[in-house]
């Protein structure tokens, strides 16, 4: 952060002939700079508008830098590809959580307590009798994970013990429920983590095992699995995220916090994008077929999207996709699976990066478009991709949601809005009916006035349809 004597304003000319200096704030590393605006509406009466958050910077963090434009993703000062490459998923977990890598003995530490934590309680476990065969296993995590909060309701959150306690149980937690919510929706019996397995093990260990026969872990898919915790476990301030950190805001129970991020990565533009590149991938069926879908891609077809390009906020490589691409192919060779849509995705992406279509607009292949691939030839059905994106972000949120407390930064998220509605009215000028007739057979409540505005958008986007109800 810039010092006092550093200091650097810029001067917002408003309509008035009024002027308003506004701080530059500059970060430890990296070259964006930021308007502090923070009293803009007490010195101004202004606010400002940013639907997205595109340019609004929400928070304070020193757990996750990402370079859009050089396409760069560090956890703690680290590169994500060289954490892949030389540690397990429990170091970073610690590294997201403490800031350094653990020495020997904490390292131990940490897996001994996380390893603790991964049972679960019964009452918990019960619920699961309770979920329908076909549900959807990320319906199955909301439910559960908020209901850690009934289980561990005496958490204080200015307590630093108890902090520390929530953010290893749900680290461990997490992807104990992920394997029972996937063993619950085939009907397979639950299974218990083992004292003697890795933690990438032990969710093969628990999603794949019976009490049939004895499994043995493959070490190829537990170093996949392993990688793909790794690379999904932060990203600055993305939207499930920003979910979980404004629902702490509000100084809820962090079990509930962390299901608040669950859902909003349920969401297919969000963790369920690897999954709608499978979709894409087998829609497109052959190597022959890649050039005609990118023709309908640029011509804008109804219903051909391409999926797994782009990012709001890389405008280069990601980075985590360059680890997975690699990573993909060697699980595919090690563990001799022969996946003809990897070789649709490879031609796909050699398409795409020498048209200037997709060139102009900086559409390069994310960490989604190679994960589903590597995830299938493990084993792990579609329904579980988002899963397996929420088990690993876990732990990101937590540490997120830890920074957030510990340092102090508890303002409520509370955003305002440009009001586009009707302006103040008379209620009796209003209401043309009279009390009472909400239950008449005769009240008409089909005509709905369209919202109004002066901004340049389809007034058709904000009418209200009711529906006719009388026949139901």
């Amino acid at each position: 952060m810039s010092t006092a004597a550093e200091e650097e304003v810029a001067i917002l000319k408003l309509p008035d002939g009024q002027e308003h200096k506004i701080k530059i704030l500059k970060p430890s590393y990296g070259a964006d700079q930021f308007l502090d605006i923070r009293d803009l509406h007490a010195k101004t009466g202004y606010f400002v508008f940013d639907p997205g958050f595109t340019c609004t910077g929400s928070c304070m963090s020193a757990i996750t830098f990402i370079d859009g434009p050089k396409g760069v993703c560090l956890y703690r000062g680290y590169p994500v590809q060289e954490l892949v490459e030389h540690a397990s998923a429990l170091q970073v977990a610690y590294l997201l959580l403490v800031g350094e890598m653990p020495k020997e003995e904490q390292r131990r530490k940490f897996m001994v307590e996380v390893k603790k934590h991964m049972l679960v309680h019964e009452k918990i476990k019960a619920m699961f009798a309770n979920f329908t065969m076909n549900a959807h296993p990320m319906a199955i995590m909301v439910a559960v994970i908020g209901a850690l909060s009934s289980i561990f309701s005496e958490l204080d959150p200015s307590n630093a013990h108890h902090r520390w306690l929530a953010c290893t149980r749900l680290i461990a937690k997490v992807p104990v429920l992920a394997c029972m919510a996937y063993k619950t929706s085939i009907g397979q019996p639950i299974m218990y983590p083992r004292a003697d397995l890795t933690f990438a093990e032990n969710f093969l260990y628990m999603m794949f095992a019976t009490p049939m026969e004895e499994y043995k872990v493959n070490k190829v898919a537990a170093k996949a699995i392993n990688a793909f915790m790794i690379l999904h476990m932060d990203h600055e301030q993305n939207a499930s995220t920003s979910t979980v950190r404004i629902a702490g805001s509000s100084q809820a129970n962090p079990y509930a916090c962390i299901a608040a991020g669950v859902a909003s990565l349920w969401g297919p533009a969000h963790g369920g994008a690897n999954e709608a590149v499978i979709k894409m991938l087998e829609q497109i069926g052959t190597k022959e077929n890649v050039e005609q879908f990118v023709a309908d891609v640029k011509a804008k077809k109804e219903g051909v999207r391409l999926m797994g390009f782009g990012h709001r906020v890389y405008k280069n490589y990601d980075p985590r996709a360059k680890v997975m691409k690699k990573l993909v192919a060697e699980v595919l060779e090690e563990l001799g699976v022969d996946d003809p849509m990897l070789g649709v995705a490879q031609e796909l992406e050699k398409v795409a990066l020498q048209d200037e279509y997709f060139i102009k607009r900086k559409l390069y292949p994310n960490v989604d478009y190679y994960s589903g691939i590597m995830l299938r030839a493990i084993g792990i059905p579609t329904s579980m991709f988002t899963v397996m994106f929420a088990m690993s972000r876990t732990v990101g949120w937590v540490s997120q949601w830890n920074e957030m407390v510990s340092e102090g930064q508890m303002r409520i998220g509370r955003p305002r809005q440009l009001y586009v509605g009707a302006k103040q009215r008379e209620y009796e000028l209003a209401r043309q009916v009279s009390p009472g007739a909400d239950d008449s057979p005769d009240g008409d409540f089909s005509k709905v006035q369209a919202m109004k505005t002066d901004l340049p958008r389809r007034a058709s986007s904000f009418k209200v349809e009711v529906p006719d109800v009388s026949t139901r």
